[in-house]
């Protein structure tokens, strides 16, 4: 069947500027400090999971200033699904757009749990699902109303929580020592072994909380002004800003009581504050309620994410056009913000019935996302490599330094990072696959309405 004559319509409003995107990129992720991580001390400890954090640090620095070059090339809504379309077509696209919704749907409802956690701090008699499903409505409200509103409110409550993060660094300053840090910090022993190793790449998902979804500031790239000069500046300072804050946050949470007390909880910032200034101080309370603007920021953030790459893969008749929509007057993709909800909402309601591999349900839902994440971010690198051969042409404002080999260390520790990811998650692998097989499914069934979806000429000509 002939491609249709239309061309594709950019109906997204064009209005962030880089300060704005480095709200997002870094508020996409900054949650990522305030919960999550320590689930990573339970195997590793807190020397083992430095290793690891080091490890995972130097696969995003390379991966970003990477996959800039992308995101300015190809300054699409789809982001990585973008890409890897241009790069190996209609498949291509298919695994980069499956694992990025992966990572983008499952990743907040983990987050409204954490807020629900946080407040059960302040209001015992809440329940953490009641108010992540007010989370839920309130944000994608928030969304729906336009993205200059939403990027605004994303660029105050990122500004609060890097504050926050530092208020925290300092308060517990005079509680912290390196005895407290480095005691049994060897995945639990006080010596370096080689068992040491397997609680090392066992914490690696854990690890790469600290920065996932950063990547999904490039799905705003069509709402960005002049995307060619923002977007690198924005991406730089971003994974910059993001690499000091969580080598920050980790080492004082660690040094300031026993760590192990804070490995498999929602909420480790809060609980070590506590130790130093006790529960009752003004410090702990304004945490817990500043600390939530961490949340929120990126709870917000990938909402916005997960909309546009649900937007895009509709448009491209990946998913059904319904959620190719955009409202009249606001501009935004009301339909797949809502879908994307649904889908988040029945998750944290599914809590109380589903533990795997006896973790909690977030861990669990941690892990999905970064599964899918880093299928994304190889599959990216593959095609920065793909793209330079097969469009020697393409401009190019920004390219990555260092080429080849800063994309080719990402890549390659990407694979050491989902090697080990498969390996100690069997369950959660099996879990991704399986929604992947049906994915398919759907894929192939619906050939014709890609065939049928307008041109586009970011997404090249690739059959």
């Amino acid at each position: 069947m002939s491609k249709p004559s239309q061309q594709v319509s950019r109906d997204l409003k064009p209005v962030l500027g880089a300060f704005s995107l480095w709200g997002i990129a870094v508020g996409l992720v900054i949650s990522g400090e305030y919960f999550g991580w320590s689930y990573g001390w339970a195997s590793a400890g807190t020397l083992g999971f430095l290793v690891a954090t080091t490890f995972v640090a130097v696969m995003y620095t390379s991966f970003i200033f990477s996959f800039t070059e992308l995101s300015t090339s190809i300054p699409h809504a789809g982001g990585p699904f973008a890409y890897a379309r241009r790069a190996f077509g209609p498949t291509g696209g298919f695994i980069a757009g499956y694992a990025t919704l992966v990572e983008f749907v499952f990743a907040p409802p983990a987050i409204s749990l954490a807020i629900g956690a946080y407040l059960n701090v302040q209001y015992p008699a809440l329940d953490p699902k009641v108010a992540a499903l007010g989370a839920y409505v309130i944000f994608i409200t928030l969304n729906a109303l336009g993205v200059g509103i939403a990027a605004m409110f994303e660029l105050i409550v990122t500004l609060l929580a890097v504050g926050e993060l530092l208020v925290f660094a300092g308060v517990v300053a005079p509680g912290w020592s390196m005895a407290n840090f480095v005691a049994n910090g060897w995945a639990g022993e006080s010596t370096f072994t080689m068992a040491t190793w397997a609680g090392i790449f066992a914490s690696i998902p854990f690890a790469i909380w600290f920065f996932l979804a950063i990547e999904g500031a490039a799905m705003a790239a069509e709402e960005a002004k002049d995307p060619k000069r923002t977007i690198p500046i924005a991406y730089i300072t971003g994974i910059l800003t993001l690499v000091a804050l969580a080598f920050l946050v980790m080492i004082m949470a660690g040094g300031v009581g026993d760590w192990r007390q804070l490995s498999n909880i929602n909420d480790p910032l809060p609980q070590a504050m506590k130790v130093v200034v006790g529960e009752n101080s003004g410090w702990l309370h304004m945490l817990v309620w500043i600390g939530l603007f961490g949340l929120v920021a990126s709870f917000h953030g990938i909402i916005l994410g997960y909309s546009r790459q649900m937007y895009a893969l509709a448009r491209a008749g990946y998913l059904p056009a319904y959620f190719a929509v955009v409202h009249p007057r606001f501009k935004t993709p009301v339909r797949a913000l809502v879908g994307g909800g649904v889908v988040g909402v029945l998750a944290v309601f599914s809590d109380q019935f589903i533990t795997i591999g006896g973790q909690p349900l977030t861990a669990n839902i941690v892990t999905m996302a970064v599964l899918g994440a880093l299928v994304m971010y190889i599959i990216s690198m593959a095609s920065l490599f793909k793209l330079r051969a097969s469009e020697p042409g393409l401009q190019r404002p920004y390219k990555a330094p260092f080429y080849p080999v800063l994309p080719a260390i990402a890549l390659v520790f990407g694979l050491v990072c989902l090697g080990a990811l498969v390996y100690f998650n069997p369950i959660i692998t099996g879990l991704f696959l399986g929604l992947m097989a049906v994915a398919w499914v759907y894929f192939a069934l619906t050939s014709g309405q890609r065939d049928a979806a307008p041109a586009d000429e970011m997404l090249g000509t690739a059959k």
